[in-house]
């Protein structure tokens, strides 16, 4: 049985609240009508990391058709809470309309900002006092545990300059660096994996450190350097198969000037 629904040569933002709504409507899609907030948990992810991949790629048109999957994500959340009688679309847009007037008192208010520095404190302000955030702990312990490690690690860093804990320059992070790679090759050949994994993490988070210093996305740079390694190993596989090398059999010396053509080759 088909639903009742008037087709257009262009739709609006209400008309896809409309489409969602008879998607999970009796007569609709039965997939759609089954779907929870945790079944679709992964979309969500899947179609953001999506709506990234267009925008590193300069994709205009893939950035309009995923920007629309993410929008779909959103309406299906929103259309799922009014169905259990918590919150609608039109709360949704409230509470984010209200939220920009809010920490906009230098656009909708009386407040003067001279700098994007200004901004970013005044928003940061509000934040906290609007979410009861008494301190810098309390902001950090609101970061959700659902983002990416790196990700993580930089914004708790971040918090934690802003009361004050951090280096007074970038010599304190490289010199950690240093200090916590040291630590790790003491634990490296013991049998005590807790220990190593624990050396391993405070690496990992002085690194972090550096990159924030340098003015850096570390989640970005990491994803940079993965999508460098994998362009030169299919560089160094093609190279091998040209001068009929076998990789699996080869010494790490033959691979490494292999490696090291396939750079000299990019520069």
């Amino acid at each position: 049985m088909s639903v009742n629904f008037e087709f257009k040569e262009n739709y609006t933002f209400d008309d896809l609240v409309e489409i969602v709504k008879l998607l999970r409507s009796p007569g609709g899609c039965p997939w759609d009508m089954e779907q929870n907030h945790k079944s679709i948990r992964e979309d969500f992810l899947e179609e953001t990391y999506e709506v990234l991949e267009a925008i590193d790629t300069d994709n205009k048109v893939l950035l309009e058709e995923e920007l629309g999957d993410v929008l779909l994500q959103v309406v299906f959340h929103a259309q799922i809470s009014k169905e259990d009688k918590d919150f609608d679309i039109n709360n949704v847009t409230d509470g984010i309309c209200k939220k920009l007037i809010e920490r906009h008192p230098h656009v909708f208010g009386d407040i003067t900002v001279n700098s994007t520095e200004e901004v970013l404190s005044n928003w940061d302000t509000i934040k906290r006092q609007t979410k009861s955030q008494t301190s810098q702990s309390v902001a950090m312990a609101a970061i959700p545990d659902t983002f990416p490690a790196l990700m993580k690690a930089q914004k708790v860093q971040s918090k934690a300059k802003k009361a004050g804990f951090d280096w007074p320059d970038a010599s304190g992070a490289f010199m950690k660096v240093l200090e916590e790679t040291e630590e790790l090759k003491e634990v490296f050949n013991s049998d005590n994996k807790d220990r190593i994994e624990d050396e391993l993490g405070d690496l990992l988070f002085s690194v972090v450190n550096v990159a924030r210093f340098c003015d850096c996305n570390a989640e970005s740079a990491l994803e940079k350097a993965t999508k460098k390694f994998m362009r030169r190993y299919t560089a160094v596989e093609h190279l091998a198969e040209e001068k009929n090398i076998d990789m699996k059999t080869s010494s790490i010396e033959t691979l490494d000037k292999l490696w090291e053509s396939v750079k000299m080759l990019e520069k």
